[in-house]
C-alpha cells in the first residue's frame, strides 16, 4: 500500500533542527542548520541559525530603530543573523525560556521561544532581555507537503536541537557539529552540485 501524500501526523518536526546536504541547489541554504519554530500539516517554518548577516549587529539594529541601548558595550558585537529568505526586513529572536513577551512569544519547546516583537529588542537594550538569544532577520518557510518532499529527496538532515547548536558562538562550527550529533563527518557526504 503506497501513500499518495507525505504523512506529517507522527512527524512534527516543530523544536527539531534541518541540516541542509551538501548540493540542495539554492545557495541561500548552503550549510545551513535550521531551526523549525513551527510544523504541521499546513507547512513548516524555521530560523537558519549559523548564517549571521554581513556587518551586522544588534546595537546597529537597535539604533535603526531608535531604541536606546543602557548596555551597549554588552550587546555591541552579538551578531545579527539570516534567517532564511522570506520577509528579510522582518525580526524574529529566538531565546531562552527565561523572557515572555508582554506581547507574544511562541514556546517552541521546553527551552525555547520565539518572539516577533520590538518589545523584546526593548528589552535587550534594557538589559532584561533573554539570557540566551539568537537575532534574526527573516525565515525559512514551506508549504503544505513542501518540506517533506525536500526530506524525501534528502535536501535535509534532521537532528535534535540543542543550545549549543541554536545560541552557539562558533556560527562556522555549527553545521559540522549538527552532523556530528547524527554520527555523521561533512567528510562522508557528496560535495557534487554544492560548488560553483
Amino acid at each position: 500500500m503506497q501513500d499518495s501524500e507525505p504523512d506529517t501526523s507522527d512527524s512534527d518536526l516543530t523544536g527539531r533542527m534541518l541540516i541542509a546536504m551538501p548540493g540542495m541547489g539554492d545557495t541561500r541554504f548552503d550549510r545551513a542548520v535550521v531551526f523549525l519554530c513551527a510544523h504541521s500539516a499546513d507547512g513548516a517554518m524555521g530560523l537558519i541559525v549559523n548564517k549571521p548577516a554581513p556587518g551586522l549587529e544588534i546595537a546597529t539594529l537597535l539604533e535603526q530603530l531608535e531604541i536606546v541601548s543602557e548596555e551597549d558595550r554588552a550587546i555591541g558585537f552579538e551578531p545579527v543573523f539570516f534567517g532564511g529568505p522570506v520577509e528579510t526586513g522582518r525580526g524574529f529572536v529566538l531565546h531562552s525560556r527565561d523572557f515572555q513577551s508582554d506581547v507574544t512569544s511562541l514556546d517552541v519547546n521546553e527551552g525555547v521561544s520565539m518572539t516577533a516583537t520590538l518589545d523584546i529588542l526593548e528589552e535587550i537594550a534594557a538589559g532584561r532581555g533573554p539570557e540566551r538569544r539568537r537575532m534574526c532577520l527573516g525565515y525559512a518557510g514551506w508549504g503544505p507537503g513542501q518540506l517533506e518532499e525536500e526530506l524525501q529527496q534528502n535536501g535535509w538532515l534532521v537532528c535534535d536541537s540543542s543550545d549549543a547548536l541554536i545560541f552557539g558562538q562558533d556560527a562556522d562550527g555549527i553545521w559540522e557539529a549538527a552532523l556530528g550529533s547524527l554520527g555523521v563527518s561533512s567528510l562522508m557526504l557528496s560535495e557534487e552540485g554544492g560548488q560553483a
